[in-house]
């Protein structure tokens, strides 16, 4: 049993937004688009390569993420070597993917508050959205959609990693990464 968990901000308002590029991964995968609510979060249950997956959608706001995940956790007994987060990264070119088991949040405030919540040892999807150029800009940018172009690079980086998330699914993280940014 493993948790795919997709960050991003619950309003619709920002549903389009660079910061939710986790929510649009996980809609993404659940092509039915149902859900159902618990946990301060959106879920539903697939099956993957023979492999239950939780997909979420914690409903707590980026920077409070971490309650949702861990009541999650706590109530599927899900080890952190099985939680799988995916999440904006400033510092990626956008459609850039890059995967990391473990370590510091990197200044991401939803992964803090997993972190913060269940320990650092969870696996991180990071979709690159690309950065503004100058710190002070970041927020408006996170905050703001993507363009037309841009979009298209997106679509293409789900593209990509569906099609390799058997890779994900068996750690094989190298051979992930190599297949989704070798393009």
């Amino acid at each position: 049993m493993l948790l795919f968990a997709g960050l991003g901000n619950p309003d619709q308002k920002y549903n389009k937004n660079r910061h939710n590029v986790g929510f649009n991964f996980i809609d993404f995968v659940n092509e039915k688009n149902v859900y159902k609510k618990k946990f301060d979060s959106l879920f539903s249950e697939l099956l993957i390569y023979n492999h239950i997956i939780y997909l979420c959608k914690p409903m707590t706001f980026m920077n409070l993420s971490g309650n949702a995940i861990s009541k999650f956790k706590r109530f599927y007994q899900i080890k952190n070597k099985d939680i799988y987060i995916f999440h904006d990264d400033l510092d990626l070119e956008i459609g850039k993917i890059k995967v990391k088991s473990g370590g510091s949040s990197g200044g991401h405030n939803g992964v803090d508050s997993i972190s913060r919540k269940i320990g650092n040892e969870f696996n991180r999807i990071r979709i690159g959205i690309g950065h503004p150029g100058d710190k002070k800009y970041v927020e408006n940018y996170v905050l703001s959609d993507f363009k037309k172009k841009e979009n298209n690079l997106i679509d293409e980086c789900f593209l990509r990693i569906k099609k390799n998330i058997n890779s994900i699914i068996n750690k094989n993280f190298n051979e992930f990464s190599s297949k989704v940014n070798n393009i």
